[in-house]
């Protein structure tokens, strides 16, 4: 479905917690169909759901993050974040609720003009997937 496009800049301070930022950004901006386009920065919590399980995994001291990618709208979210430990060994997953920034969250999203996002219960997977549709 083609669509044009308009970009945000946002930068996240030292500890703000990055989905209540995120959905705050959505909800005042009134995104419909967001994505991450480009992030970078640190984090001193990070908080994960790896694949394949349902508990989430909780990490503290100094991280950077090497990608976040993922789509946004009113309704929810779906991300994905890789990080960088002090020693660059990576790890990466879902991100969960509890991910806090360290230093600094530099983040470009993208929103799609003439569609819409939104989640719904899928049987196949069991979770709310995406839907899209023109606006």
């Amino acid at each position: 479905m083609p669509s044009t496009a308009r970009f945000y800049a946002l930068r996240l301070l030292p500890q703000q917690e990055v989905l209540s930022a995120l959905r705050d950004f959505i909800r005042l901006n009134g995104l419909r169909a967001a994505w991450i386009s480009g992030c970078v920065g640190s984090l001193s919590d990070v908080a994960f759901r790896f694949a394949g399980r349902e508990e989430t995994t909780l990490l503290s001291g100094k991280f950077e993050v090497v990608s976040l990618i993922g789509t946004l709208e009113k309704g929810g979210e779906h991300l994905h974040l890789s990080i960088a430990d002090e020693n660059g060994q990576m790890t990466g997953g879902h991100v969960m609720e509890g991910c806090l920034v360290r230093t600094t969250l530099e983040l470009v999203i993208g929103e799609l003009s003439e569609i819409s996002f939104s989640r719904q219960p899928c049987t196949h997977s069991g979770y709310d997937e995406l839907i899209v549709t023109p606006r």
